[in-house]
C-alpha cells in the first residue's frame, strides 16, 4: 500500500485480534510504529468512527481511518553554498559537512546552515519540522564530517528510528592531549547540564546514562589518536567523557585544551553506517580528516621525528 501525505487511508480489519498500532505497522509498513504511535495520539486515528488507543484490541470487521498530515512547508531561505555530497537518493543525501557550518537554525540564525544548503540543493523537499527540515541528527558547529538528512517523512522517521534504537554505528576521529591508556576500553558516565554553568554538559550524577567506547590509534608523542564511537547520543558527550578521564580533545576552547596546531576542536565524524529507506540495505560512508587535521596530525609527527633525532625516544 503507497500512502500519500495529506489524505485519509481506511483499512478494515480481517486478521485476527491485534493492537491498533501493531496492526497499522503491519498494513502500512510505509510508516514506522513510532510515527504511527504519533498519530494516534494526536488523534488522527479513529477506530469505527471513534477516538482510539495505541493498545486497543481491534477485532475483525472494524474499520480504521488514519488521517496523515501534510509536511510543514519550510520558510528558510535556500542557499547555494558549496558541499561534498558523498552519497544521495530519492530518499536522503550524505553530506561531508565542513567545520564552522551550524547544523539547523535558530532563533536570530536563520542563514548560512546545511538546512539552508540542502534546501538549495533539494528544492522538492518534503519533510516535517519547519526549521529543521530532513535533520535526524546532528554534529557541533565546529565538528567536521558525515551527515545524513532525509527528504521525505518515511526516510526521516526510519532513520530516526535508527538512531533512537541504537542501530546507527557512528565513528568518529578525535586527538586528545595525553597517552591515553589502556588503548581501549569503554568509558560509561552519566551527562547532564554543568550546574554551575548550564550552557556547559558535564558529568552528573542521577542524570542520563551515557556510554562511549574508544581505541587508541596512534600516539604522537604526548597525544593519543582515537577511533571514539559513542553509543548513546548526549550533547557534546565524546568531548565531555574524554575529558572527564583526564584526555581533554586538543582544540577544545570548552571541555579541552586550546593549541597552536588548530583553530577548533579535533573531532571528525569519520564513518556513519545505517539501513538506508526504501530496501533496507545497511550501508557505510565514510568522511577522510579534512586538511587543517591532517596539518595537525603530520606537524606532531614531524616533532616526534625531530624528538626521535635527538635521542629522546618519542613514541
Amino acid at each position: 500500500m503507497v500512502v500519500h501525505e495529506g489524505r485519509q487511508v481506511k483499512v478494515t480489519v480481517r486478521d485476527k485480534a491485534s493492537r491498533l498500532d501493531r496492526y497499522l505497522t503491519d498494513v502500512l509498513p510505509e510508516l514506522s510504529r513510532s510515527r504511527l504511535q504519533k498519530l494516534i495520539r494526536q488523534g488522527n486515528v479513529v477506530v469505527n468512527q471513534k477516538s482510539a488507543r495505541a493498545a486497543q484490541r481491534l477485532e475483525p470487521g472494524d474499520e480504521v481511518c488514519i488521517y496523515l498530515p501534510p509536511p510543514e512547508e519550510s520558510m528558510l531561505t535556500p542557499e547555494q553554498i558549496p558541499i561534498n555530497v558523498l552519497y544521495e537518493d530519492d530518499n536522503l543525501v550524505v553530506v561531508d559537512k565542513p567545520a564552522g557550518l551550524v547544523v539547523h537554525p535558530a532563533p536570530g540564525h536563520t542563514s548560512n546552515t546545511l538546512v539552508n544548503v540542502i534546501l538549495a540543493r533539494c528544492p522538492n523537499l518534503k519533510v516535517f519540522g519547519n526549521i529543521r527540515p530532513g535533520i535526524v541528527h546532528r554534529l557541533d558547529k565546529d565538528t567536521s564530517g558525515v551527515m545524513v538528512i532525509a527528504k521525505n517523512p518515511a526516510a526521516q522517521q526510519y532513520l530516526i528510528d535508527q538512531f533512537k534504537e541504537r542501530s546507527v554505528l557512528k565513528v568518529y576521529l578525535v586527538l586528545v592531549k595525553g597517552r591515553l591508556s589502556p588503548p581501549q576500553g569503554v568509558i560509561e558516565a552519566p551527562l547532564g547540564r554543568n550546574p554551575a554553568d548550564r550552557k556547559r554538559m558535564a558529568v552528573v550524577n542521577g542524570c542520563r546514562p551515557a556510554t562511549t567506547s574508544y581505541k587508541v590509534r596512534e600516539y604522537l608523542g604526548e597525544y593519543s589518536l582515537l577511533e571514539v564511537t559513542p553509543h548513546t547520543g548526549r550533547t557534546h558527550q565524546i568531548r565531555v567523557h574524554l575529558a572527564a578521564i583526564g584526555y581533554p580533545v586538543l582544540g577544545d576552547a570548552v571541555y579541552g585544551v586550546r593549541s597552536p596546531l588548530l583553530k577548533r576542536q579535533f573531532v571528525h565524524a569519520h564513518r556513519l553506517g545505517f539501513r538506508l529507506p526504501g530496501d533496507g540495505k545497511y550501508r557505510e560512508f565514510v568522511s577522510e580528516l579534512p586538511i587543517d587535521l591532517q596539518c595537525a596530525i603530520k606537524e606532531l609527527r614531524r616533532q616526534c621525528v625531530a624528538v626521535k633525532s635527538r635521542g629522546s625516544g618519542c613514541q
